[in-house]
């Protein structure tokens, strides 16, 4: 979803906001700190983003829950990964299909699930969303970066508005 299709003004205009604590390159994934499935995305993306396109944060930390404000999404409910940009956001099968599009072959080749329909795509995304805890477990706690992982997670002070 791009932030035309989420109904907000478009970028230029002078009613857009930016999304609070991102730098003008930035992408940002937020993820289910508690999910297991989720924080082995996380740590997928640590391993495998050389270039360190993007930062993550958790749904439910500070920040994770001033960019789904901006995004207007819900603040309690986590059904989707979301990848966020100075200039939208993307949800579900297409957040994920854009960040395997950035990553360095093979993941990149990932990216070709775009051949698939969007509803498609989606109805896949909602079915492993929906089963995620039963299927992959549930942590107690969000996952906490390691010291040499901190930098590739947006600080909680820089998402505030």
């Amino acid at each position: 979803m791009t932030i035309l299709e989420a109904g907000m003004p478009e970028p230029g205009t002078k009613a857009f906001t930016p999304p609070p604590g991102l730098e003008a390159d930035d992408r940002v994934v937020l993820f289910d700190g508690v999910c297991r499935l989720c924080s082995g995305w996380a740590g997928f993306l640590l391993r495998h983003d050389r270039r360190r396109r993007y930062k993550l944060a958790t749904v439910q930390s500070p920040a994770g829950q001033a960019l789904l404000a901006w995004c207007d999404l819900p603040l309690d409910d986590y059904r989707t990964l979301v990848l966020v940009s100075r200039d939208g956001f993307y949800t579900r099968s297409a957040a994920i299909v854009r960040v395997l599009a950035g990553l360095p072959l093979p993941w990149k080749l990932g990216a070709a699930a775009w051949l698939l329909p969007r509803p498609v795509r989606d109805w896949l995304y909602d079915r492993l969303a929906r089963n995620r805890y039963r299927w992959f477990g549930r942590r107690d706690t969000c996952m906490v970066p390691t010291a040499s992982q901190q930098s590739r997670f947006l600080a909680p002070s820089n998402a505030r508005d």
